[in-house]
């Protein structure tokens, strides 16, 4: 696509991303983060997109109490606190407070929660390092994906909520209704009228098992328009393309793609993205954690 100015949309954020940060760019290898499962592999939304599969890889309180009791301490520097959701979609963290505080005492903690109640929002002050907080903008999504009846005044509540109590970094999953366009531009519209310190970006993942195990993801091309275009839009926060996104040659594309217009932070870049970052002479900062920290 070509601007009147005769850029196109990849070469407009580029020059956005220049005028706004420093040569540099962060390729994370979260390697230091243990992921967390507080419900072990029970999840009682089934969500469409998830289905519990990725509960399957996660690390569950027994086996990291058990990590903890051998070695006098964890061998990873932070966690990511997930899990299953009941059937009101929010993570039951209040449950394990003992088992997270202990954990709190070794390890930074990223907590995805869900939706929380205003009575369990103020537990994590002084526990949690920051939130990952899916954003959702549409009432259909939320309604065919989790199964819930909330919209997205809901997510917006409960958003700052938790903004009020500790960091919050906003993730949009680009295609989460099936790999369908529903509601992400609504999204970012609703996060630009708030004080968010960055955003994460995921892209829809069909996979086995699951009610949109037969679906596709968006098309790559109108993935990077849409990326582009958030990074005019949120020209002085830092943007991330996070972990959750298709493999093999759409990776590939996407990722020398999120370099070239001017995204802050890739987590696992393909060979193809790092050296685009070396030709673009961006500074490469290698970090071990989860991206939201």
């Amino acid at each position: 696509m070509e601007h009147e100015d005769g850029l196109s949309l990849i070469q407009r954020a580029w020059m956005v991303r220049r005028a706004n940060f420093n040569d540099e760019i962060f390729f994370d290898f979260p390697t230091q983060t243990e992921s967390i499962t507080l419900t072990g592999h029970s999840c009682a939304l089934n969500c469409a997109h998830c289905g519990g599969h990725y509960l399957t890889g996660m690390s569950s309180v027994e086996e990291i109490q058990i990590r903890g009791a051998l070695n006098q301490s964890y061998p990873f520097r932070s966690a990511l606190i997930s899990g299953g959701c009941t059937r009101e979609g929010k993570v039951p963290f209040p449950e394990h407070l003992e088992f997270l505080r202990r954990l709190k005492r070794n390890v930074r903690l990223n907590f995805h929660v869900g939706l929380l109640s205003d009575e369990e929002v103020p537990l994590l002050k002084d526990l949690a390092d920051v939130i990952s907080f899916d954003f959702v903008a549409d009432r259909e999504t939320i309604r065919e994906v989790y199964g819930l009846d909330f919209g997205p005044e809901d997510y917006r509540r409960v958003f700052l909520a938790l903004q009020d109590v500790v960091p919050v970094m906003p993730h949009v999953t680009l295609g989460l209704k099936g790999g369908e366009w529903q509601g992400e531009e609504a999204a970012l519209e609703v996060l630009s009228e708030l004080d968010i310190r960055g955003l994460i970006f995921n892209v829809f993942i069909p996979t086995p098992g699951t009610r949109y195990a037969d679906r596709r993801p968006l098309p790559v091309e109108e993935v990077i328009d849409f990326l582009a275009r958030a990074r005019i839009r949120f020209s002085k926060i830092p943007l991330v393309l996070g972990c959750m996104r298709p493999k093999g040659k759409y990776r590939q594309v996407l990722d020398e793609a999120a370099v070239d217009l001017g995204l802050n932070r890739l987590v696992m870049p393909t060979p193809g993205a790092r050296r685009r970052a070396e030709e673009l002479g961006l500074k490469v900062i290698h970090g071990e954690e989860c991206c939201a920290l």
